[in-house]
Formats: C-alpha cells, sequence, structure tokens
C-alpha cells in the first residue's frame, strides 16, 4: 500500500529561532510569521526545543494580579515557574523538541503526536536538522483523498497485490471515506485480516464487511456472527 510520508505532508519553509533570542524577538517572529510554534536551533542548525505561544503566555499568567499577594498560578511546578521567568528562547522552550523522520507514515506521526500530546512535529535529518513542521492539520488532509482514490487503492493494491483475490470475489464501495465490502473469501479466517487491511488504506474512515461471507469455515472465530459457508 502507498501510505504517504510527512516528508511530502510538511511544511518545508520553517520559522526557527536561535537559542539566545529574546522574549520579544520571539513574538515578533511568531506574528510576522503568523505561526503558533517555532522549533529552537543551536549554532549548528540542530533542533534544542520548540518554542510556542502557550510557552510564552505562561510569562503573562504568572505576571497576572492575584489578591493577598499570594502567586497568581499558584500550582506552578518549580520547572513552569523558571520558564515563566525566562527571558530566552532556551529558557522559555519545551524541550527535547518531539521529532519526526521525513519516511514516516501519516499513522506513525499521528500515534507519536498523540502518546505526546502535542500538536506539530519537528521533522529532522539524521543529524537533528530541521527539515519541516508536520501540524494535525496536515495529517488530516490524507482524508480529502477521493473516493475513486481510495477504491482503486483498495481493489489493486489491498485485495488483488496482497490477498490475491480475484476482482469479481469482493466489491469494494466507498462513500465520504467509509468503506463497504461485499463478496466471497476463501476462509473464514481471512475476514479480520480484509478489514484491517482495507482500514489501513490513507483517507479510509470507517469499514464495514457485514457484506462478507466465505467458502471454508476454518475455525477462527472472527467475533461476527453470519450465515457461511458454501450455498
Amino acid at each position: 500500500m502507498r501510505h504517504r510520508r510527512i516528508g511530502r505532508l510538511m511544511t518545508r519553509d520553517v520559522v526557527s529561532v536561535r537559542g539566545d533570542a529574546p522574549f520579544k524577538e520571539i513574538v515578533r517572529t511568531l506574528a510576522r510569521n503568523r505561526v503558533t510554534a517555532a522549533p529552537v536551533v543551536d549554532g549548528g542548525g540542530r533542533v534544542v526545543g520548540v518554542v510556542s505561544e502557550a510557552d510564552l503566555l505562561r510569562k503573562t499568567a504568572d505576571r497576572a494580579a492575584a489578591p493577598d499577594g499570594l502567586p497568581a498560578v499558584p500550582d506552578l511546578e518549580a520547572w513552569e515557574r523558571a520558564k515563566a521567568d525566562g527571558t530566552r528562547a532556551e529558557e522559555l522552550m519545551s524541550a527535547p523538541a518531539v521529532c519526526a523522520r521525513p519516511e514516516w507514515t501519516v499513522a506513525e506521526a499521528a500515534r507519536l503526536m498523540e502518546v505526546q500530546r502535542v500538536k506539530r512535529l519537528v521533522v529532522v535529518d539524521a543529524d537533528d536538522h530541521v527539515l519541516g513542521i508536520v501540524s494535525r492539520r496536515d495529517l488530516l488532509g490524507v482524508f480529502l483523498r477521493e473516493d475513486d482514490d481510495i477504491r482503486r487503492e483498495i481493489v489493486g493494491d489491498v485485495l488483488g497485490d496482497a490477498l490475491r483475490l480475484t476482482p469479481a470475489a469482493v466489491a469494494v464501495e466507498v462513500r465520504d471515506g467509509r468503506v463497504e465490502l461485499a463478496g466471497r473469501v476463501p476462509f473464514r479466517a481471512m475476514l479480520p485480516t480484509v478489514e484491517h487491511l482495507c482500514a489501513m488504506v490513507d483517507g479510509v474512515v470507517s469499514v464495514s464487511r457485514a457484506g462478507l461471507t466465505y467458502d471454508v469455515d476454518d475455525g477462527i472465530d472472527d467475533g461476527i456472527e453470519r450465515g457461511g459457508g458454501r450455498s
């Protein structure tokens, strides 16, 4: 299957800041380029962190007025307090940067974003030099694929090349990314495999195999009750 690589989806024109960039310069850089975050790089151009609007706003929140002389944000951890007191990118940034490689698939990038709870990944080469930025919005772009394109990939790459099924064996319909399968496969054990491989195709929202049956019940329970066997 032709999984889309994030190297094709990322933004290549990346705005970065030096580690010694002062607070106001960072604010101006983000505002001028209409971005919400920027990689922080060292003298050799290697990424060392990311500074975002959230990092910068921590200073404003911490300095807000509070009654009775109490800290404005009393529950800040020591490291958060230190960041709020910072004046340079290297003090304000979130580090280490959460990075990805350009050959990663959309699924791999999305999984890392979910685990790390970040909205963007810095894409780097083998030497940690910045190649681009990939955001949640970039990854969601795969769901803009046309239904006909998705169907061709399922019929050709999944059912034909991967599973060696004849074109007449399984009918495929795709509507708004929702895949519906109908027909017969040789063995019951193939049913979850068919569903899984179809679901892995970029742009697929859901897969229904309610219309699939099988020729031979090989004793593998797929969790779905259906009429099977040869009619």
